[in-house]
């Protein structure tokens, strides 16, 4: 149904884009307006230099298991991989790919990577009225652990979130 690839500086106008988009940008804690320095930056800062983030493309299947067209994106963040553990996350940017099984399958493939890497624990965080995506990674394997009151987002609202894990 999908295929990944490694994101890099040629997305910047799709992942802008994306995360422009306000119902994408409700979804995450950062809500200010995303522009291609602050991606190029992301790409330099922290997945380039440090290695601590890996992000793909997903794409509908092109030409035998080529990428097509990017639908979405999907990160592991803040790898720590000497305690085996990284935070992901996940946006479907394209309205007709919504609600298609793509996220749970990204989120499998990702776990997957994920054990090869070596890691232990997959963590990630979502608000609690994001019924859609708390029912994606249900499917995919991730529990709820806890509730997060009143995280504060950067425009100012208050919204409570799920932290939710996966052991690997």
């Amino acid at each position: 149904m999908i295929v990944l690839r490694p994101m890099g500086y040629d997305d910047t106008g799709l992942i802008v884009a994306w995360r422009n988009d306000p119902d994408i940008r409700s979804h995450f804690v950062f809500r200010e307006e995303f522009d291609a320095g602050m991606h190029e930056r992301w790409i330099r800062e922290r997945i380039e230099d440090k290695k601590d983030v890996m992000q793909w493309m997903i794409c509908e299947p092109g030409e035998v298991g080529t990428c097509g067209r990017p639908v979405g994106s999907v990160y592991l963040r803040d790898i720590d991989r000497e305690a085996g553990i990284a935070e992901y996350g996940i946006f479907i940017g394209e309205p007709d790919a919504v609600s298609r099984g793509i996220g749970t399958e990204a989120a499998r493939r990702v776990i997957g990577l994920a054990k090869e890497m070596g890691l232990k624990k997959l963590c990630l965080r979502v608000f609690d009225d994001n019924e859609r995506a708390k029912k994606s990674y249900l499917k995919a394997g991730f529990v709820p652990v806890k509730r997060l009151k009143d995280v504060r987002c950067s425009d100012g609202e208050m919204k409570d979130m799920i932290y939710m894990e996966t052991e690997l």
